[in-house]
């Protein structure tokens, strides 16, 4: 058979800038034909102008050397004698093949050849990589790039990413790259031609390690290992798993094993850094009993973290097979996305998504969502091929489900790492789960919160109201009319009153008007909400996360769930984390529901690397507006961010963080508007930004381990929102108890939180950190000497004004 190949010229610019005036200061051009570099070209262009300073630094070119370079016009020809005869190749091909066929235009000659760009070819086919920089793609794939931003070194490594794209997509089956070809229209230049040359040239024999069922291919699932016995003795299976022994790891391994001997139910509390993890893994997986084990944290993130870490090292050295495991809606459905395939989208994104999972399918041997670097451009579209945990008889993809297989590995995997959310929604339904295996709980005091959760339900407002519309068209009962018509007025009052930040007091009437409505109500398929709206519950309004806003009522059921009424007698449970001390006269095993928990605690020793300072004159948080105290932490990140160390800034509240990020005028991540948290994570400690902006799971659950210092910003103390439903219900148990809410709980949570908080960046030895409090209660109130003194067991504490932070990070910088 005849074969075909293309010849691909590879393009990259240098300009003056990236605007529509640009004028060419470098070009660098290289060939490719039959699969080879053959040729390469380069030259530097006179602009006559002068260069800003930003093209000087980026591109290293100057004036002078620029003076003596030729005109445009003198090179014109041989450039498009080069190109005219291939297909262009650039990275974000749109700019250098708009600029170079203008300024050839000008000099007589049209550039009319197709365009590929490297960019959406390297998103179909790389679906895992949360970016697509050249930067970034050289350093994942291991292609040399020596001078970014010359033209020349460039357009070599855009030639060796376009060749090693080439090799990947030649690794995959014809017919699907005939499926892919067929999706192609999704492409926005000629890219396509990449794939087809390919295709041609494809032989029809499939690849052994792939599966095909109805035209998609699998990856085949790997062969089951068989464990390896571990030692029992810890610094033995420490030194197979090439790590360095740590004496205080050592010491929490060797309490941890006594209490999986001795106890049903314990609490082991340890200090942050020490290696917690293969701490109490080790000696679990050690016992002879071989009793599955399931391991909770408290996020998906974590969950994430640990399987591709400590999972996948327990696997290569001691053939441990662990198994991730989450709800349904976090795989891909096969059916659902089969039945996509069949119809031809208009959306472009969508169905580039499409060509994405066809490749991802290749590549993925769980099918889970968060192995897709950018999954959150397609957010809308994942509502349709999401799986909701039913499987069909009838399936087509009855043996290859992500979901039905995840569940299988479940059952034979020794060790189970799931989170938080996931463990007491199962348990609910299904409290054998954990029936006969050890149950370790990471961060324990979190599923306070997640068992909170499971009493919570939450309701769109205007879906009430559009559900209500549809019903008053076929209701004929007056009298059901009429309540209709009032709930739905009582429900576009509470969205109006709510988005425009009135008084909320007619609000509670408004609520009260809605429960009494939905109990007179008799009107069918209301059913749910008239539950939702007529049980003994605590009822509240809230925006949805998103950019659309949406006024939700939420309500939570009197009372609280303890753990304890969801675990069987016959599972063995290990809480662990570094924060389990509450007050005295609180503790978290009462909380739990296990007041006789055995309890043990590991001393934290002082660290030498980690110093706290408090800011005595920032603005007093409570008695400042939300504008100007963004105001004055986008002044302080500016000063410091000069110091050129990664800076990470926790935040209790969402609305104060997107407020910084708005006004904070350098690149920066930041949660809520720039991907989720895993891909946050992993931007950050590549070194992509050197400011994080982050709330929420930043707080616990996330280590940052790559950065040998950083500096963090607590802006605000963490103390929990008295009006939030677990708080609020805790707050009233103690007060029924004759404790103190606040001294006895809220405050030492506050405390616990900050521990937290200076244990993200302090996950080994040779890391160091300072943390910057900026909350001015922490020298004005009463209580800030608790905390102090809590603290000051752990870190150097400082107290400086605003003017000496600087000098005070560099001095700490330069005593290492």
């Amino acid at each position: 058979m005849k074969t075909t190949s293309n010849r691909y010229v590879v393009v990259d610019l240098e300009a003056t800038s990236t605007g529509s005036k640009a004028k060419i200061i470098q070009v660098g051009i290289v060939v490719i034909e039959d699969g080879k570099i053959v040729d390469q070209y380069t030259t530097d262009v006179n602009p006559h102008e002068l260069l800003d300073s930003h093209i000087k630094d980026l591109t290293g070119l100057t004036d002078q050397r620029l003076a003596q370079a030729p005109d445009f016009s003198q090179v014109a020809r041989d450039i498009f004698n080069l190109v005219e005869n291939g297909i262009f190749v650039a990275h974000n091909v749109q700019f250098d093949a708009n600029l170079l066929a203008e300024h050839l235009f000008f000099e007589g000659y049209e550039l009319r050849t197709p365009r590929v760009d490297t960019v959406e070819l390297a998103q179909v086919f790389f679906p895992k990589l949360e970016k697509y920089s050249l930067s970034f793609l050289c350093r994942e794939l291991g292609i040399s790039l020596k001078h970014a931003h010359t033209a020349l070194s460039d357009a070599q490594a855009t030639a060796e990413l376009l060749l090693l794209l080439r090799k990947k997509i030649s690794q995959l089956p014809k017919v699907l790259l005939e499926r892919l070809l067929s999706l192609s229209d999704a492409l926005l230049y000629e890219s396509y031609l990449v794939i087809e040359e390919i295709f041609q040239n494809q032989s029809l024999i499939d690849s052994s390690d792939l599966v095909e069922v109805q035209g998609i291919y699998f990856k085949r699932p790997s062969a089951y290992l068989e464990s390896r016995k571990l030692s029992q003795d810890f610094s033995k299976n420490i030194s197979l798993l090439d790590l360095e022994l740590r004496e205080t790891q050592e010491t929490f391994a060797k309490e941890v094993d006594k209490l999986l001997e001795n106890e049903r139910v314990s609490l082991i509390q340890a200090p942050t850094g020490i290696g917690k993890t293969y701490g109490y893994l080790l000696p679990a997986l050690s016992k002879v009993d071989q009793r599955q084990i399931v391991l909770s944290v408290p996020t998906k993130i974590l969950q994430n973290q640990i399987m591709e870490q400590e999972g996948n090292r327990l696997k290569e050295v001691f053939h441990i097979d662990s198994h991730s495991l989450k709800g349904p809606h976090n795989y891909l459905k096969l059916d659902a996305f089969y039945q996509s395939l069949q119809r031809k989208d208009e959306n472009r994104l969508f169905s580039r998504f499409k060509m994405q999972l066809l490749v991802w399918l290749t590549e993925t041997e769980t099918g889970d969502f968060d192995e897709i670097g950018q999954l959150y451009r397609y957010q809308h579209f994942l509502k349709e091929i999401r799986h909701d945990g039913y499987l069909s008889s009838k399936s087509l993809f009855s043996s290859e489900d992500f979901w039905k297989r995840s569940q299988e590995k479940a059952k034979r995997c020794q060790l189970i790492i799931t989170n938080h959310a996931y463990l007491v929604t199962r348990l609910e339904d299904d409290p054998d789960f954990v029936a006969n295996r050890l149950l370790l709980i990471d961060e324990v005091q979190k599923i306070l919160l997640t068992l909170e959760n499971l009493l919570q339900q939450t309701y769109d407002l205007q879906y009430i109201v559009d559900i209500i519309d549809s019903a008053l068209q076929e209701e004929q009962t007056k009298v059901q009319q009429r309540l209709l018509e009032s709930i739905r007025f009582e429900c576009i009052y509470l969205i109006e009153q709510f988005q425009s930040g009135k008084s909320r007091k007619n609000m509670f009437d408004s609520l009260s008007n809605l429960q009494l409505y939905f109990s007179e109500i008799r009107v069918e398929s209301f059913e749910e909400l008239t539950r939702f709206f007529t049980s003994d519950c605590d009822y509240w309004l809230e925006f949805s996360e998103g950019s659309q806003k949406k006024v939700q009522i939420s309500s939570s059921k009197s009372g609280r769930i303890l753990l304890s009424s969801l675990l069987p007698e016959s599972c063995q449970i290990l809480g662990v984390s570094a924060t389990l001390e509450i007050s005295k006269r609180v503790s978290l095993s009462t909380l739990l529901g296990y007041p006789e928990a055995r309890f043990v605690k590991i001393d934290a020793s002082k660290k030498q690397d980690q110093e706290v300072v408090l800011v005595k004159d920032f603005p007093l948080v409570t008695e400042t507006s939300l504008e100007e105290y963004a105001n004055e932490i986008v002044s302080l990140l500016l000063e410091i961010q000069t110091l050129q160390q990664p800076i990470l800034v926790l935040f209790t509240a969402k609305d104060l963080l997107l407020s910084v990020s708005d006004k904070l005028p350098v690149n920066h991540l930041a949660q809520y508007k720039n991907g989720d948290v895993h891909q946050l994570k992993k931007r950050f400690e590549k070194g992509e930004q050197k400011i994080l902006l982050g709330a929420t799971s930043f707080w616990e659950g996330v280590d940052f381990s790559t950065h040998p210092f950083v500096i963090q910003i607590v802006p605000r103390l963490p103390f929990q929102n008295p009006q939030e439903p677990l708080t609020k219900k805790i707050n009233q148990e103690l007060s029924q108890e004759g404790k103190n809410p606040f001294y006895d709980y809220q405050l030492p949570m506050a405390i616990i939180r900050l521990k937290q908080a200076l244990g993200r960046s302090m996950r080994l030895e040779h890391q160091r950190a300072l943390t910057l409090i900026l909350d001015n209660r922490m020298v004005g109130k009463r209580y800030a000497k608790q905390i102090v003194t809590s603290l000051s067991k752990e870190a150097t504490i400082k107290t400086l004004a605003k003017s000496e932070i600087k000098k005070a990070i560099q001095d700490f910088l330069n005593e290492f």
